[in-house]
């Protein structure tokens, strides 16, 4: 599904409301008909009481096909990953917003993902187990300032504190070359911005072919 704050998503939000409204009113008038069975009905002439069953009857089809639609396109969102963001709208994102999109995209790679992201957490917004229940740990930073070599080294620490096999950071920023250069032959695993856009594409292009 496209993650929160793109504006494919807030269409489709407006589109949900706009169905769920029209299918409620539906349901209200049926009930008001067929329950409470208004007297000003029966005073109708036989042929507009026809003409106004037949109405409900394709009002009912055509919502259930839009309903079925809507299910579908969810499932497909849902089989497909989510939709890959460019780096502004991934910055425009909430943390919160960011950390679930980084969290689908693990799973859609096969992980087991649990959301931490809490104070106290120190710096660990996911924790991540691949197939063989190995664990990693993830830290997302929706930053715009390039990525620099304290945080790598923070984010170290926290690798041997959690015992965890391997640490990726994902960030919407750029990583410097000293940052990168200490992430050199240790357990780490560095995701940019672009690359970040990039994977989420491949992800997607993959999983719809699939």
């Amino acid at each position: 599904m496209p993650a929160e704050g793109s504006p494919s998503r807030d269409g489709y939000r407006q589109g949900m409301w706009i169905i769920g409204i029209i299918t409620g009113l539906f349901f209200i008038w049926i009930v008001y008909r067929w329950l409470g069975q208004p007297a000003w009905l029966d005073r109708l002439p036989a042929l507009l009481n026809e003409s106004m069953s037949l109405a409900e009857t394709a009002s009912a089809f055509t919502l259930a096909v839009i309903w079925s639609g809507l299910w579908w396109r969810h499932q497909q969102g849902n089989t497909a990953g989510p939709l890959p963001l460019s780096r502004e709208h991934l910055f425009r994102l909430s943390p919160s917003a960011f950390e679930r999109y980084v969290a689908g995209l693990f799973r859609q790679k096969g992980y087991r993902v649990r959301v931490r992201g809490q104070s106290g957490d120190l710096g660990v917004d996911l924790e991540i187990r691949d197939e063989w229940g190995r664990k990693a740990i993830v830290q997302c930073k929706r930053h715009q300032n390039t990525v620099g070599a304290e945080v790598i080294r923070e984010l170290y620490g926290t690798l041997i504190h959690e015992g965890a096999n391997r640490a990726f950071l994902v960030t919407t920023a750029d990583i410097s070359d000293a940052a990168r250069n200490w992430a050199r032959s240790k357990p780490l695993t560095l995701i940019d911005g672009q690359t970040l856009v990039e994977i989420a594409s491949a992800i997607r292009e993959q999983n719809t072919l699939s």
